[in-house]
């Protein structure tokens, strides 16, 4: 037509419009059907809600958990409002708004009274079968850098978002099977006491024609008693008639208060993350502290949605963000679950640096306290099943619990002959009516194998320890294999894993574990782990490089470097007590590892050695004393632990000390003076629960006596008014503890040597 109009069959327009009013029937009614559903889940999730008590405002924090602990008790609850949802310990406290979706609108350190949360963001998000979804959460926040009640109460559910569905309130469950066998911290407890909160969230059906996969996403929080601490874990359950590809998945996304406002940035310096909260997670390798360990995964990014930010180029790093770089890729079957990684989240009460490690080391007492486990160990130098008899009476003869056939020794743990399992398995059979334990060496990362058994880095990347053996492929398979074999087989119980898998990238498929780049690592990492949960599970102690605690491994380096070991024995002396005073900031004294080259150790010739043992008993002694002074174990690596009596009955006097005082030379350290070879230098252990409540070792590394006063902090001991301080545990003294918590004390050690003092209360 002339004026551009379109000229419509009238009947066919009147067809079209019944076809368009019968699918908006369709569509209200669906929406209906999804409106009754979840009209019908809040009713439950209210009820429910309901029987939980009234959690009301936080006291005032007057007490220090590091001293008593005993106030600060988990509890889940409701609030008064009767809409919100409640972990509390009276530490930290997170709550959760579960209408009109499930999110978490608070996240306080009740500690210094500071809200930790600034924006609502989602539960966590998934991606599945290419499609990303998040997981509860509320929108409409109109200014992202705080949060107010009445904003909280304006704000909506993402009409795309999963739905909150259910809770169910419970306690911790043991993440790993943790057979206790050795000694340990008296007060470790497995599992952790506390509460648990899960909330499952389900997908809202947008096309109910064509539905998208089937899964429910449970949000899993752990909080515990006496330390401010929480655990957070994603599952996903697949409740379709498909299969299903978990392709990504955040399991923690927080929106912190930034650390500081930093208008501008400037190359070469860095803005500042948030320093009240440590966060980590089991996602952990290819690293021997947890920052180097975490770095793939734990993330404070800048937050595209906090416009107002100071920063200029809106750059400030206050967004955490937990999830992996590369992967699960994770195929599940119905009926099946996917179990994502564990994330925990310390929240500090002080920004001073004892305070800080302190509180990281409660942390790992309560949540791996397998690593409080610290025997004495000789690493053997012999394969010979007659030698190692004569080295297994000597270790008992002086108190040692254990050997390591240790690199260098020959021991091969990976040779199936039966003949070779059998003569061991008697050899450990001996060594347990002995009382010593038994264990070995094996490398995994930095060796060769056949060449189709290695994994295959991405163009320009290099593996961590130069290559690695892929563990989906069969030689990695077997290798698993024949570790779990070997402990089951010979009744050893200790195991020296150098290499674990560091976290490296294989681009070969590897049907059906891996497929290729994208689930490598978190298969691999998977492998590793079900190795470590079965042995912990099993008894058998693990020392390892990397930091993989929280999947069962109990020891890694206090840190150190090989070739230090080569340098005169005098210089050894001094970086003992140095790498352990540093290491001990986030590692408890059983945490660590230390080195004592009996024998040869990347050379350095005879000066570098203690062997002949007997010629250099005074250096000995003070390895030893530095080391278990300090409440750590070393690698006494050498053909034998000592050569004469006079050794002998000195190695056994030193274990006996140590044996006798074991508890608190375990404890903690509070740092007192850093070794420079110049000057006293000094630690304490202190432990507020034990009767002996603190452990001062003093060392001497000067050719003549010194006697000096210094001023030591009992206030991690937990003793106010006044303390008995006793020389070598005898002639005690009454001191008054000042207002800052000190004493001054006169001490005099010997020209290099070490002195010690108890401390209890008065």
């Amino acid at each position: 037509m002339i004026d551009g109009s379109v000229s419509v069959n009238p009947v066919l327009n009147t067809s079209i419009t019944r076809l368009i009013g019968a699918l908006l029937v369709v569509v209200m009614h669906a929406a209906l059907l999804d409106t009754l559903h979840a009209a019908e889940v809040d009713v439950v999730i209210h009820e429910k809600l309901k029987d939980l008590n009234v959690i009301g405002d936080p006291q005032l924090y007057t007490a220090d958990y590091l001293i008593d602990s005993s106030p600060f008790v988990a509890k889940v609850g409701r609030s008064t409002s009767g809409n919100e949802i409640i972990l509390d310990n009276g530490l930290i406290r997170r709550v959760w708004r579960l209408a009109p979706n499930g999110a978490c609108i608070r996240f306080d350190n009740l500690m210094t009274g500071q809200s930790m949360l600034r924006s609502v963001r989602p539960e966590a998000r998934v991606t599945v079968d290419g499609v990303q979804k998040d997981v509860g959460g509320l929108v409409g926040q109109p200014n992202h850098a705080f949060l107010t009640e009445a904003w909280i109460d304006q704000m909506v559910e993402d009409p795309d978002a999963m739905r909150l569905v259910d809770f169910a309130v419970g306690v911790p469950e043991e993440r790993v099977s943790w057979a206790r066998r050795r000694h340990a911290a008296p007060d470790a407890v497995w599992p952790p006491k506390g509460v648990s909160l899960q909330m499952t969230y389900e997908p809202v059906s947008t096309n109910r024609d064509a539905p998208g996969p089937e899964y429910r996403v449970n949000v899993q929080y752990e909080i515990y008693d006496g330390v401010p601490v929480m655990s957070k874990r994603i599952t996903l359950v697949n409740i379709g008639a498909a299969p299903i590809t978990v392709n990504r998945f955040v399991s923690e996304e927080l929106a912190g208060v930034e650390q500081s406002s930093w208008i501008e940035r400037r190359d070469g310096v860095a803005l500042p993350t948030p320093d009240y909260l440590h966060v980590e997670t089991s996602f952990a390798f290819g690293g021997m502290t947890a920052a180097n360990a975490n770095r793939h995964v734990v993330h404070w990014r800048t937050d595209p949605l906090y416009t107002s930010q100071v920063n200029w180029l809106k750059q400030t790093p206050c967004l955490l963000v937990c999830e992996p770089e590369r992967g699960p890729a994770q195929r599940v079957e119905p009926g099946g679950v996917f179990d994502g990684f564990h994330v925990f989240e310390l929240v500090y009460a002080s920004s001073d640096r004892e305070h800080q490690g302190m509180a990281y080391r409660r942390m790992y007492r309560t949540i791996a306290p397998w690593a409080t486990e610290n025997p004495i160990t000789h690493h053997l130098l012999t394969n010979d099943p007659e030698k190692a008899i004569e080295a297994i009476d000597r270790a008992a003869e002086v108190g040692f619990e254990a050997i390591i056939f240790s690199f260098g020794s020959g021991f091969d743990m990976e040779n199936r002959d039966p003949k070779h399992l059998a003569i061991w398995k008697r050899v450990a059979a001996y060594a347990s009516e002995k009382g010593i334990e038994l264990g070995s060496y094996s490398l995994l990362s930095s060796r060769n194998v056949e060449p189709e058994s290695m994994a295959v880095m991405p163009a320009g990347v290099h593996a961590t320890h130069g290559r690695l053996p892929s563990l989906t492929s069969e030689w990695g398979q077997n290798w698993l294999r024949t570790i779990r074999a070997f402990y089951r087989d010979t009744g050893f119980s200790q195991f020296e894993n150098d290499g674990p898998y560091p976290g490296d990238i294989d681009t070969t498929p590897r049907p059906p574990l891996q497929q290729g780049i994208e689930d490598s690592r978190w298969v691999q990492w998977k492998l590793n782990r079900e190795l470590y949960q079965a042995l912990l599970a099993d008894g058998v102690y693990i020392n390892q490089p990397d930091y993989n605690f929280l999947n069962g491994g109990a020891k890694t380096s206090m840190g150190y470097r090989e070739v230090n070991w080569s340098l005169p024995r005098a210089q050894q002396l001094i970086h003992t007590r140095q790498n352990i005073y540093d290491g001990t900031w986030m590692k408890t004294p059983s945490m660590g590892w230390m080195h004592v080259p009996l024998a040869e150790y990347h050379g350095g010739g005879p000066d570098a050695t203690v062997e002949p043992l007997h010629e250099h008993l005074s250096h000995y002694r003070m390895m030893l004393l530095s080391n278990l002074g300090m409440g750590v174990q070393a690698h006494y690596r050498g053909p034998r632990i000592y050569d004469t009596e006079e050794t002998r009955d000195m190695v056994k006097q030193v274990v006996r000390w140590f044996k006798t005082y074991r508890d608190i030379l375990e404890s903690d350290i509070v740092h007192g003076r850093r070794c420079d070879a110049r000057q006293l230098d000094w630690v304490l252990h202190a432990n507020p629960t034990l009767d002996t409540k603190g452990m001062l070792c003093v060392y001497n590394p000067l050719a003549r006596d010194v006697t000096e006063v210094i001023r030591v902090n009992l206030y991690y001991t937990g003793i106010t008014g006044a303390t008995s301080v006793g020389l070598h545990d005898a002639h005690h003294q009454e001191h008054a503890l000042g207002g800052d918590h000190t004493i001054a004390l006169t001490v005099t050690v010997p020209a290099h040597g070490m002195t010690w003092y108890t401390i209890r209360p008065e």
